[in-house]
């Protein structure tokens, strides 16, 4: 699913007018768009031709809040440039596992110190000894 320019045209008043230091074009972001529902990626394995993967994620959900996608598939539809369904999915945590990917960044190795070993500090544990009972 891309857009060539010549549909982008086509649609092109759904979209706000690009103000400022833009290096991504709108073509470009609604490509990026398209290929991470296409194929389900994460938005870091955007592919480096659409641009920078945040660049293409914050204007996407910046059109999102703002309803400009919502024109935009309308868009596409109307003018029979990509047939797409738009569904959503609300998944429960609980009964899904994150992926170890999925977990964040990686953890810190560096030794706390109240994992280092009781020198000087108080005990970690008491002993208590017991009588055994003679036979």
């Amino acid at each position: 699913m891309t857009i060539t320019e010549e549909q982008f045209r086509r649609i092109e008043g759904c979209f706000p007018k690009q103000r400022g230091n833009v290096t991504i074009s709108n073509l470009d972001v609604l490509n990026g768009i398209l290929y991470v529902a296409e194929n389900g990626c994460k938005w870091r394995s955007l592919p480096k031709r659409f641009g920078r993967w945040h660049t293409v994620y914050t204007r996407m959900n910046r059109w999102a809040k703002a309803g400009v996608l919502d024109r935009v598939f309308t868009a596409l539809q109307e003018e029979e440039i990509i047939r797409i369904r738009i569904e959503a999915l609300a998944l429960d945590s609980t009964i899904v596992q994150v992926h170890p990917d999925g977990t964040g960044a990686e953890k810190k190795t560096a030794r706390n110190p109240s994992d280092a070993p009781a020198g000087g500090g108080a005990p970690r544990f008491i002993w208590l000894p017991r009588m055994l009972a003679e036979q």
